[in-house]
């Protein structure tokens, strides 16, 4: 699907809405273990009588319309309603603080907030509360926990279907993105219906896309990677979106829905693969790496296990995965191919090509996408998704370009001879260790792979040497019920230690590795929603106690035996 020049997702909504009208678009299980399913006709009555609704607000030209609320099939209807008015749509986590919030509400002028499901344990109202203009009007979706809002149900019951929608043109304001960030207030992304577009379009290509493909939504919508790639997509090439109703269900969702096409992080990857070399035995773990027709039956198997069974695409992105584990999915029949994108560029730069995967990689560039590397290492990159800038900063949106055009990511790069681009780290993020060496902590980590461990953080500005923090896996956590368990992942985690030091260079090998008591969660604040490390909210955490362990000699420390011998 190629789309015409004044194509948007507007408009390709209403082609499948009247081509396929009662075929399943969202698919959504419910905290009582009932699945609803909303076709492509009743997604349309509802967007439009919802669009009739903001209409008849009489709201100020282009105003900014907030969704705050988990995955769901009205996020989307939502959304959709929202450009059927003639507004933009301003997504937020549902784990955004009060003071983010109001940043937010205060920065782009947000006239209305739809609130959606929240857990109320790594999400909640009563931060939220706090931060809504007393101007804004409240509309809780189907599951919201705020009764003093206006109910979605009651205005739809009510409110006659928005004739002539509003069809933007591909140069109109669709959102704003607020960066999730790691360190500092977050900017406003702008994005138009042309950017988006171009995205779904080209993505669909890569992807050959069809009706019949199924995608699970689990990935907070409010982040890029999932708007674009389950929204975007979805809107533009008509297939059916399954919604994760919550972890504890998220491999039931799973199964049902039975993706196609499937995007996750390498956190959950790596989950995937722990889990799956907890629950075999060794022996037909072995078989993997064969080729025996008792090998293809248990990578079926495996497969089937996962959920993962009818997908024939399989994206990993925003950090690099561990090779034993990239290389480990390649002999099961799913090869994964990285992604690399931002929300300037709407996600959409480098993409693994099959048969062309280099473990550390992210693949070439998309068609449209030109990338250079500047003296300095920096990636720079030109796209069709490019942003239009960020909301009332044209002084930073100028400084995140070059003169010729060219936007600066902050990341650090190289390129290889097939034009696979591989991330080194950040631009600011090396260090400096006390004998005046600087170290570049993203490489260090992507050495730092081990079954038991799930995230890795290579630190150490000030130190004499650079050292590592090790997040273990849940089920790596469990086992540790006596000292003899303690010591046999010792043993195991320093000769990890020592392999990876025989590769880096003198200033760069680490002292020494800690075992962090608490897991990293985007609730403690140590991982963002997409579950990338927060680099300096770990260093606040962790650095004061450096010193200590450093002269403790040890190459494995684990945190909760070093804090009760204190």
């Amino acid at each position: 699907m190629s789309g015409t020049n004044s194509d948007t997702l507007i408009h390709r909504f209403v082609h499948w809405e009247r081509v396929q009208p009662d075929a399943p678009y969202l698919t959504e299980s419910m905290p009582d273990g009932q699945v609803v399913e909303y076709t492509w006709q009743e997604v349309g009555d509802q967007a439009r009588r919802m669009a009739g609704y903001l209409q008849s607000l009489q709201l100020p030209p282009r105003s900014a319309i907030s969704i705050v609320g988990k995955n769901s099939a009205h996020w989307i209807i939502a959304d959709l309603a929202i450009w059927m008015a003639g507004t933009f749509s301003v997504p937020l986590y549902t784990t955004i603080n009060a003071d983010t919030a109001q940043y937010v509400f205060e920065h782009c002028d947000v006239r209305l907030l739809f609130v959606g499901k929240l857990d109320g344990k790594t999400d909640g109202w009563n931060e939220i509360r706090k931060a809504v203009p007393p101007h804004a009007q409240l509309i809780g979706l189907p599951m919201s926990p705020v009764p003093e809002a206006l109910q979605w149900d009651d205005i739809v019951a009510s409110q006659a279907p928005l004739r002539d929608v509003h069809l933007p043109a591909p140069g109109e304001l669709a959102t704003i993105i607020y960066t999730s960030g790691t360190t500092g207030r977050p900017k406003g992304v702008l994005h138009s219906f042309g950017t988006i577009f171009a995205y779904a379009v080209q993505a669909g290509e890569f992807c050959g896309f069809t009706p019949a493909d199924r995608v699970l939504s689990y990935l907070p919508l409010a982040h890029t990677a999932e708007r674009s790639f389950v929204e975007s997509n979805s809107l533009c090439h008509g297939f059916q979106v399954f919604f994760n109703d919550s972890l504890a269900t998220f491999v039931q969702d799973l199964h049902r829905a039975r993706p196609t096409v499937f995007i996750s992080m390498p956190r959950l990857w790596t989950k995937f693969y722990q889990g799956v070399c907890a629950k075999l035995p060794a022996s037909q773990l072995a078989l993997v790496d064969t080729a025996t027709p008792e090998a293809a039956v248990i990578k079926q198997q495996i497969l089937t296990m996962l959920g993962l069974d009818a997908t024939r695409i399989a994206f990993t992105g925003s950090a690099p995965l561990p090779e034993v584990i990239t290389n480990w999915y390649r002999m099961l029949g799913l090869e994964l191919l990285d992604v690399y994108g931002m929300t300037e560029n709407f996600s959409y730069s480098h993409y693994s090509r099959p048969g062309l995967v280099r473990p550390g990689y992210s693949g070439q560039a998309m068609p449209g996408v030109e990338c250079r590397i500047a003296g300095n290492g920096e990636i720079l990159l030109k796209a069709p998704t490019m942003m239009l800038g960020y909301y009332r900063q044209p002084d930073l949106t100028a400084q995140s370009m070059t003169e010729d055009g060219f936007f600066k990511t902050g990341d650090c790069g190289e390129l290889d001879e097939l034009g696979r681009l591989k991330i080194t780290g950040r631009v600011k993020e090396n260090f400096k260790t006390s004998k005046g060496k600087y170290v570049a902590p993203a490489p260090i980590e992507n050495k730092l792979s081990h079954p038991k461990v799930e995230a890795v953080c290579a630190t150490g500005p000030g130190l004499a040497q650079p050292f590592a923090l090790l997040m273990l896996s849940p089920a790596a956590r469990g086992e540790l019920q006596d000292a003899s368990a303690y010591d046999a992942l010792r043993v195991e985690l320093r000769s990890m230690l020592d392999k990876v030091n025989d590769t880096l260079e003198d200033h760069e090998k680490l002292a020494f590795a800690v075992v962090v008591a608490d897991p990293w969660t985007s609730d403690n604040g140590l991982l963002t929603p997409t579950m990338k490390i927060r680099r300096g909210a770990i260093e606040k955490r962790y650095l004061p106690m450096a010193q200590a362990w450093a002269e403790l000699g040890q190459p494995v420390i684990f945190e909760a035996q070093a804090v009760e011998t204190q």
